[in-house]
């Protein structure tokens, strides 16, 4: 038999039959070999087989009891699956024939069924004539299957039922399956039943975001036709949604590609306008399949939309359709487009409470109403690159499956009780093997505990064990209620009023009021649980915070001390800026108790004064004292954007220049890390062009970046730091304030070089007054603690005398330049001195050093050895 003459399934078929053979080693490929892959159920004759009601678990099992019968045969010479039996050779010529009659150019798979009953005394054969399937009914159901089409190519098999391979339909599955409701787009749904119902551009085109529930309105349209709530034009129409990517998957050579996507247009043409194609991502249908000299499938789509002999439904986002298909006129006014806008907080929290009861099932849990207000609003607030409401599904989802996964584990008090009782068990093993009289006393003390423990633990887990019985009660009850619903729809699409009148008045009523019976009873027995099974809005603002890190879940005692302390917390790192220091502590509270307005920044502020007076110290005092670190600030010095040509990098390059990709230094920053502070290190330094662009972040708290996206910033502090009017700032007389007319000159020249627009966005002007005396000794006792502190390894304890604190700010204090001197001073004439003492061995480990002024110098005198 020439294998030029089968077709590219059956060749590979009779591979697969060979592997059969070698694996049981069989010397010889026979009819059962190749019917036991040929009868799988994905594929043709598998298929065919369950069409014509022989199940696939009976035919197997016949198969398998026919190669069992095949004799074994073993040896080292012996060479399995190399020549095919007798038997097999006969139904391959019996398949040519059949072939012929056919008036097919190759033998297919299904040919070879056709051909397996006219072998005389077949095995499998007469078995299938025993299951009811005779040759006749073979052919009729070959012939169904094969569409009226003769086999002409090699790879006709995979042009068979191409719309069950390549696609789902999605009535079907609404009638099978229980889907999840779609609420809230019935507009939308009626919007795409009018498009359909034209006679002219009759295919709608369902443009929106990511998420906002395109898919779904081509789903509730199909549970709708499911339902028979349509029209009479759509009564009994069938969706199918096409899947592009298996299409074009496994197309290798030039053609095929198109093959498959005309089979599939055939059988729609076919189906006289019973069938609705929906294609999702309608965009990659421009371009799919394209080869050199070959069409795409936008191309081969556009004949049968013109003729009106295709009804498609596309989904699509705005930039992918005005980027494919806008392109595309043509193609363009085959659609009719319906915009699909993202639904507002309320809307998505109706959407949220149609789907709480499917939620609720799946995961085990209860689900709050104030969970899914709280995810609504929640989403729409933090979560700004995303839309509604597939975000707040997410956070629902995620929040369920979080509750789900502890339900599912160990109690913590059950963990703690656990370990506990393992590691008094393995001390009491150390203790037997002692034989002291205190090791005696001890076992005797440690039985007793390990009896204890063991105690508390049955406890624990009885009250686990029963925690668990009353939520699975609750759980099978709501999959019971579900199933009534399933089954009351079922009943009213079938007509069937009189199961309808006594699943809708009997049976559900009943199921409902066990549920809240068994729902009332757990509130009740709530607080002995040791695991929390509901979802609140607390368990959704947990999963923002994780999401986003921003701190959106309800202060904690702990937090709260932390809050209320943040100025003195500020104030430790930061020394005499008292105004500064609490400020910006005030912004942060004003943020945590809810009352900032949601539309703008938590703060922005311009830190005004001459160098080292604490600007940019605060900045990381408010960071470490929020995020537990300094590094949690994107810092952006000024000095590097003073060319205009420079601004470009905040926001990312415009679209054709070289980093267009890349994205920008700000808002890339803020856009990874949104709760955070961005430090504007020397803003007078920046080109002009800088602030018309910080413009919209201090007013409304966004930015659009070079690839259009936008950035949130109202969760971040903006601190603006510079030292205009430093030199006013100088003469200032009082101490710890600054004169008012010092003040109004400093706003004066602040006025000279910022705009209005710019200086009237920043929440508050703070400017910083100079380093007094007492200030400047506090600085210095600072500074040594934090030597005194890096030497603690070494066990030297490090202090200072009231006269040497005196010199060292007389010899390093300059108000002009605030703190740093000091710290290059302390370098030079502590740290570096200090080192040799210690390297030398003057000073040892286990020693205090006082640092004491001797002769107008700096001297280290050892004091008592550290006890």
């Amino acid at each position: 038999m020439n294998p030029e003459k089968m077709t590219t399934a059956l060749q590979e078929a009779l591979g697969e039959a060979q592997q059969i053979a070698v694996n049981r080693q069989h010397q010889e490929i026979g009819v059962p070999e190749l019917f036991k892959f040929l009868a799988q159920p994905d594929q043709t004759v598998g298929t065919l087989l369950s069409e014509l009601g022989v199940s696939n678990q009976t035919v197997q099992a016949e198969l398998d009891r026919e190669l069992a019968q095949i004799s074994i045969v073993s040896g080292s010479q012996v060479s399995y699956g190399q020549s095919i039996s007798t038997e097999l050779n006969q139904l391959l010529i019996q398949a040519e024939q059949r072939r012929q009659k056919l008036q097919d150019e190759f033998i297919a798979v299904d040919t070879v069924f056709l051909a397996l009953f006219d072998l005389n005394n077949n095995e499998f054969a007469n078995f299938l004539k025993q299951q009811g399937v005779t040759a006749k009914k073979a052919l009729e159901k070959i012939e169904e299957f094969r569409g009226g089409e003769k086999v002409t190519s090699k790879e006709q098999e995979s042009r068979y039922k191409a719309l069950e391979k390549y696609g789902t339909d999605l009535v079907k599955r609404a009638h099978n399956e229980n889907p999840d409701p779609v609420i809230g787009r019935d507009e939308e749904i009626l919007d795409v039943i009018r498009i359909l119902s034209r006679k002219t551009k009759n295919n709608p085109v369902l443009i929106g975001e990511p998420g906002v529930g395109k898919t779904a309105i081509v789903e509730g349209l199909a549970q709708r036709i499911a339902k028979g709530d349509v029209p009479s034009n759509l009564a009994n129409k069938t969706i199918i949604s096409l899947d592009m990517g298996s299409l074009i998957a496994g197309a290798k050579y030039r053609g095929e590609f198109e093959e498959r996507l005309k089979t599939v247009l055939k059988e729609v043409a076919k189906a006289d306008g019973q069938i609705i194609l929906f294609i999702d991502e309608i965009h990659t249908i421009v371009g799919a399949g394209k080869t050199e000299g070959s069409m795409d499938a936008g191309n081969l789509l556009k004949p049968m939309l013109a003729r009106g002999e295709l009804h498609l439904i596309g989904a699509t986002t705005l930039d992918e359709y005005r980027e494919n298909i806008e392109k595309d006129k043509a193609l363009e006014r085959r659609f009719q487009r319906v915009l699909v806008k993202e639904p507002s907080v309320e809307d998505t929290i109706s959407i949220l409470r149609g789907l709480k009861e499917r939620f609720e099932i799946h995961h085990g849990v209860r689900i709050h109403d104030n969970a899914l207000v709280a995810a609504a609003k929640l989403s729409s607030r933090y979560i700004t690159d995303r839309y509604l409401p597939d975000k707040a599904i997410d956070l629902i989802d995620e929040a369920s499956a979080k509750i789900k996964v502890e339900m599912n584990s160990n109690p913590t008090e059950l963990d703690q009780v656990n370990r506990q009782l393992m590691r008094l068990q393995v001390e009491e093993r150390a203790l037997k093997n002692e034989t002291d009289e205190e090791s005696a006393k001890r076992l005797k003390a440690l039985q007793k505990e390990l009896a204890t423990t063991k105690e508390e633990k049955v406890k624990l887990e009885s009250r686990w064990a029963a925690q668990k019985a009353e939520i699975k009660k609750i759980s099978d009850k709501k999959n019971e209620l579900d199933k009534a619903k399933h089954d009351l729809q079922e009943a009213e699409s079938a007509y069937d009023l009189d199961r309808a009148a006594v699943l809708q008045h009997g049976t559900i009523p009943t199921l409902e009021k066990e549920l809240q019976d068994l729902e009332n009873e757990s509130e009740n027995t709530h607080q002995e649980w040791l695991v929390e099974e509901s979802v609140t809005d607390r368990e959704i603002a947990r999963v923002i915070s994780q999401m986003t890190g921003i701190p959106v879940a309800r202060l904690v005692e702990g937090e709260r001390e932390k809050l209320l302390h943040l100025a003195d917390k500020l104030h430790q790192r930061v020394i005499g800026q008292d105004e500064a220091v609490q400020s910006v502590a005030d912004a942060v509270l004003r943020s945590r108790a809810g009352l900032q307005d949601p539309n703008r920044p938590i703060g922005s502020f311009m830190f005004l004064g001459p160098t080292g007076v604490g600007k940019t110290e605060l900045s990381k005092a408010l960071a470490e004292a929020l995020f537990d670190s300094e590094d949690n600030m994107v810092r952006i010095d000024m000095s590097e954007y003073m060319e205009k040509e420079s601004v470009s990098r905040l926001v990312g390059a415009a679209p054709g220049y070289v980093g267009y990709e890349e994205g920008g230094q700000l808002t890339e920053a803020v856009r990874r890390n949104p709760y955070s502070i961005v430090l504007f290190d020397e803003i007078e330094k920046a080109h002009p062009e800088v602030f018309n662009i910080l413009l919209q972040v201090l007013d409304d708290g966004r930015l659009t970046d070079g690839q259009g996206r936008t950035v949130n910033f109202r969760n971040t502090i903006l601190i603006m730091t510079s030292n205009l009017g430093s030199e006013l700032l100088l003469k200032n007389q009082s101490e710890n304030s600054i004169d008012a007319d010092i003040r109004q000159q400093v706003r004066d020249v602040l006025q000279g070089y910022f705009k209005p627009e710019f200086l009237n966005r920043v929440d508050d002007i703070i400017m910083f007054t100079p380093l007094s005396k007492t200030d400047v000794r506090k600085i210095v006792r600072k500074l040594v603690t934090q030597l005194s502190d890096r030497l603690a390894d070494q066990e030297i304890k490090l202090n200072i005398s009231e006269p040497a604190q005196d010199y060292i700010v007389q010899q390093a204090y300059d108000p002009a330049y605030g703190a740093r001197p000091l710290r290059r001073y302390i370098v030079k004439n502590v740290e570096t001195p200090l080192a040799k003492e210690i390297i030398s061995g003057r000073v040892k480990p286990k020693s205090a050093v006082m640092i004491d002024v001797l002769n107008d110098q700096l001297v280290f005198q050892n004091e008592a050895q550290i006890k």
